[in-house]
């Protein structure tokens, strides 16, 4: 056969026309919105190790939040809660938009002939009954009660809104079959006013439809896909987190209301300098077309005892400054005698003749909050973070809030000696946040972005959302002391350097005066996003993961592994992650692999690393993973969930708890000189006998 100059040249283009169109019908499977596709798209990319290196240029910066109070009943407001037993119909897994065709949001659920489950809100709904097709449901479930409106709401001059503190993933509201709002997003807070749509002194009926998937743009991401089983194929939802996808109404539904002028939004910030308090305060007032010179804005400042410290009318009542003498700072736990102190500020919008036209109160911590290239400093004093990466789980209700759980958590972080937790891997409810300001907990605030990949634009976009969101929910927080813009995401990847590079220059021109950081598992060296950060930090597990059941092979390389990250950014350092299974009551001598003695050993030898990079200084903090055990997804690496709690999922204490309340209340003696508790050790011997 022979071959000529010109056979090649065809062949070469042909070659080349192929190759292209491959990557062209490759790179429409990554980025088409259809589940199937999506997860074809994941198996391509990880099988031939295909990178798409994205623009960005187009991703538009979100529009800002204004709004979203937190519902508080006042002078001028009432509040009415939701909560309780609700309806609930689960859709067929094989046609998730059936209700939308059919129209379940205009008549009654039980006209739909599906089985009714009553079931309480707030609560996951995956755990609540025995039903396991409700437990691993993937797509739609639909949400249903009555309620009333009271008469007396409807009157000139009032609002009428409903408020929902978090429903995941993505959700659409109806009132009366009258839709009212849509939302994307578990974690987060959404509002819509409904005054239009209710009916006054009546029964009204609300219909929510829940939508649990995940996908390739949503955070955090996910693929759905189709897998046979005995009884035909079925969706199935595949993610790389390590914990359940829990999905419901996880947080309260309110009714509220406010006069037709009203304050909608309040931003503030807090400076300590000596013994001066300040606070800047900026207002939104709602319904206001221009700003009316002949109101004014009433401001008062009360201590704990409900005294007036600090007052002020200002009729440039958008913004102001107050200034409160002998100021009682905000201080974290162990830090100071008197941890947490909080104050409540009152705003009260004033018509010209005095006439009171809203009334809203907050909490707020005054502290100052710096950070430099060695530390983060509340009030001028470095601080050193002794902690957990934490979840919203406990067994039954799933991520549901639970103020009981609340309650006995943060009993649990005072008596171990924690200082700081992250709020792993998702942001946790206003309600948490709340008591981690009244307990003196700082909050390394943490958005839903989890193993982050497939750097898309339409990612980006929603990630930049996210964060908006998070952001402009917890800024007036005292207890947030920096923000967290994703956990273990790919950043050896390429495509990783300018995503973050865009992402981490957004989030800081919103960052309300926080450090940003984030928890990254890549090597020091490979990773493309720390660059980008004020506060490095990093998981690792030796012994576990690496090396595992060699507690002789931790010390040297935690200490080496964050020297190398101070080498390479000149930035503060903190361990995020670091831990080990255990199955409670698992007792063996010598220890061995998820024993409570080999937790207990591998953090012990931790503690050793921990105390030689303390002397550099610039290694700021040290979280255990995890607080408590945990539910994840079904896997035979996975006994009943993630077992590397040092607090069993019902808050019961591991033999490692002791351990690590003895290190962490240590530390707040020998850094901040606090006093130990009287039962830290136990009595052993008298020697001078």
């Amino acid at each position: 056969m022979r071959v000529t100059s010109n056979s090649i040249k065809t062949r070469t283009i042909i070659c080349f026309a192929i190759t292209l169109i491959c990557v062209c019908i490759l790179d429409t499977i990554l980025s088409h919105n259809v589940e199937d596709e999506l997860s074809t798209g994941h198996r391509f990319a990880h099988k031939f190790n295909f990178e798409q290196i994205y623009c960005y240029d187009n991703v538009q910066l979100p529009k800002p939040t204004v709004g979203l109070l937190y519902p508080r009943a006042s002078e001028t407001r009432e509040v009415n809660s939701l909560d309780g037993v609700w309806q609930l119909v689960r859709s067929n897994a094989s046609d998730p938009l059936q209700g939308i065709r059919e129209k379940w949001f205009g008549r009654s659920l039980r006209s739909t002939g599906r089985e009714i489950i009553k079931v309480p809100v707030p609560a996951s709904y995956n755990d609540l009954t025995v039903d396991q097709e409700l437990r691993d449901h993937v797509g739609t479930v639909w949400y249903e009660r009555h309620f009333f409106v009271p008469s007396s709401w409807n009157m000139s001059g009032t609002r009428t809104w409903i408020r929902f503190g978090s429903i995941h993933y993505e959700c659409i509201a109806w009132i009366n079959g009258q839709r009212a709002v849509k939302h994307s997003f578990g974690h987060l807070p959404f509002e819509v006013e409904i005054g239009r749509l209710v009916k006054y002194g009546q029964e009204n009926r609300i219909t929510i439809m829940v939508d649990n998937r995940l996908r390739n743009s949503t955070i955090p991401q996910g693929a759905v896909i189709k897998e046979s089983t005995d009884n035909g194929s079925v969706d199935v939802q595949t993610f790389t987190f390590d914990f359940f996808n829990y999905a419901g109404i996880h947080r309260s539904v309110q009714l509220y209301t406010t006069p037709a002028k009203y304050i909608k939004d309040i931003e503030l910030k807090t400076q300590v300098n000596k013994q001066m308090g300040r606070i800047d305060y900026r207002l939104w007032i709602g319904n206001e077309q221009e700003q009316d010179v002949s109101r004014y804005i009433n401001v008062k400042l009360l201590d704990r005892d409900r005294n007036v410290v600090a007052h002020q009318l200002n009729r440039n009542y958008h913004n102001g400054t107050l200034l409160i003498p002998n100021v009682k700072p905000w201080w974290p736990y162990l830090m100071h005698p008197e941890p947490g102190y909080m104050y409540t500020l009152e705003f009260q919008l004033m018509a010209a003749n005095g006439l009171l036209l809203d009334s809203y109160q907050l909490p707020v911590g005054i502290r100052s909050l710096n950070w430099d290239n060695n530390s983060i400093y509340i009030n001028g004093q470095p601080i050193y973070l002794r902690g957990f990466g934490k979840h919203e789980d406990s067994d039954i209700r799933g991520k549901g809030l639970d103020n009981a759980l609340l309650t006995r958590d943060f009993s649990l972080l005072k008596w171990v000696g924690a200082n700081a937790y992250r709020t792993s891997h998702y942001p946790y409810s206003e309600e948490s946040m709340e008591f981690a300001d009244e307990h003196g907990i700082m909050i390394i605030d943490e958005c839903a972005s989890v193993n982050t990949d497939l750097f898309q634009p339409e990612l980006l976009q929603n990630h930049m959302t996210y964060l908006e969101q998070l952001i402009h929910r917890d800024r007036n927080h005292a207890s947030v002391i920096a923000w967290s813009i994703a956990n273990e995401p790919r950043t050896q990847k390429p495509a990783a350097k300018e995503y973050f590079g865009k992402l981490a220059n957004y989030t800081r021109s919103i960052a309300q005066g926080r450090p940003l950081t984030a928890a990254s598992n890549a090597e020091p060296t490979k990773c493309m996003m720390s660059a980008y950060l004020d506060i490095i930090g990093f998981n690792r597990y030796n012994s576990w993961y690496h090396n595992s059941g060699r507690t002789d092979m931790i010390i040297n390389p935690m200490f080496e592994e964050a020297l190398s990250w101070r080498q390479l950014h000149q930035k503060p350092v903190i361990v995020f992650e670091y831990g080990a299974d255990t199955l409670e009551g698992y007792h063996t001598l010598p220890t061995f692999i998820w024993s409570e003695e080999y937790q207990t050993t591998m953090l012990s030898k931790h503690f050793q690393a921990f105390d030689k990079l303390r002397k550099l200084k610039w290694f700021i903090g040290e979280f255990v993973w995890n607080f408590a055990d945990f539910k994840t997804e079904q896997t035979y690496t996975r006994v009943g969930g993630n077992k590397k709690g040092v607090f069993t999922r019902n808050r019961q204490p591991k033999y490692s708890a002791y351990l690590l309340r003895q290190r962490y209340h240590m530390l707040a003696f020998m850094l901040n000189n606090a006093s130990l508790p009287t039962d830290l050790f136990n009595y052993i011997i008298d020697f001078g006998l």
